[in-house]
């Protein structure tokens, strides 16, 4: 707990024009990957375009340690097929976290991401002061497979006793 900087939630949404691994879809999970820490989400059975709003929290020891996802086509009886993965850097996010900003206008954008050839991102990604907590939305393109996105949100938890990154 003495390294722990804080929490990370993931929330893991949907995914948006997946690729075909089975025969006319696909039966897709995330796996979620950071510093020796794996998460998944639930399996979504026969479609390229999942809705799986799971929730996923991660204990942040690093920010430079980039999260990876990766997704899978669930199989019954071979080994599960890869359907893409990506990358997130919360380092952005972190830079709105330390302005040390109070009290905005719910819905205020505080940082825009732009996409790049160094991140996944599909498309511009918004750091948005929301209730007094800043969250960030992500369109994720994925690397390794012919196409898909994933869309993600992620928000910053401060738990008692840790360091924080302020």
């Amino acid at each position: 707990m003495e390294n722990l900087l804080g929490l990370l939630r993931l929330r893991v949404r949907r995914g948006i024009n997946l690729a075909i691994r089975d025969t006319r879809s696909s039966d897709p999970y995330v796996v979620v990957t950071m510093a020796g820490l794996k998460l998944k989400t639930r399996v979504i059975n026969d479609t390229c375009n999942p809705e799986w709003n799971d929730e996923l929290t991660l204990s942040i020891t690093d920010i430079n340690v980039p999260i990876n996802l990766a997704v899978y086509d669930s199989d019954t009886f071979t080994a599960d097929d890869k359907m893409g993965e990506a990358e997130i850097d919360i380092r952005p996010y972190v830079e709105c976290l330390r302005m040390g900003l109070e009290n905005l206008p719910t819905g205020t954008v505080i940082k825009r991401v732009q996409p790049s050839r160094t991140n996944c991102l599909a498309d511009e990604s918004c750091c948005v002061w929301d209730n007094g907590r800043i969250l960030q939305d992500m369109f994720l393109r994925l690397r390794n497979v012919e196409c898909g996105e994933i869309e993600v949100q992620i928000e910053w938890i401060n738990p008692p006793g840790c360091k924080g990154v302020f």
